[in-house]
């Protein structure tokens, strides 16, 4: 998956929780809002947190699906709250391969 199809497909499903998301989607996805974020700050700090705002929901969405491919539930994500063990798992989980068919496959 290329980086412009991955950032349509992430913003085109900013609110869907269901399904899954490859890891190209997601690895894209991140690269862009953190080079965006980046950018933005050098302009303005206002910028960078109307934009942070603006991509939290498709952040949310995008790392809940890639958690699914995985065969996890999306509120593992809020593991990222314990302070670098979280952030390492979270890591971890993301980076793993999807495991074939599993549960959330036939989300509608």
């Amino acid at each position: 998956m290329k980086f412009e199809e991955s950032i349509k497909i992430c913003f085109s499903k900013y609110a869907d929780f269901k399904g899954r998301a490859t890891r190209p989607e997601f690895w894209w996805f991140v690269l862009f809002t953190t080079l965006a974020s980046l950018a933005l700050s050098m302009v303005s700090e206002t910028a960078s947190a109307l934009f942070s705002i603006a991509t939290l929901l498709p952040s949310l969405a995008v790392g809940a699906r890639r958690l699914h491919d995985t065969n996890r539930s999306g509120w593992w994500q809020l593991i990222g709250i314990v302070p670098l063990i979280g952030w390492i798992i979270l890591i971890i989980w993301m980076a793993q391969e999807g495991n074939g068919p599993n549960r959330f496959d036939n989300e509608l």
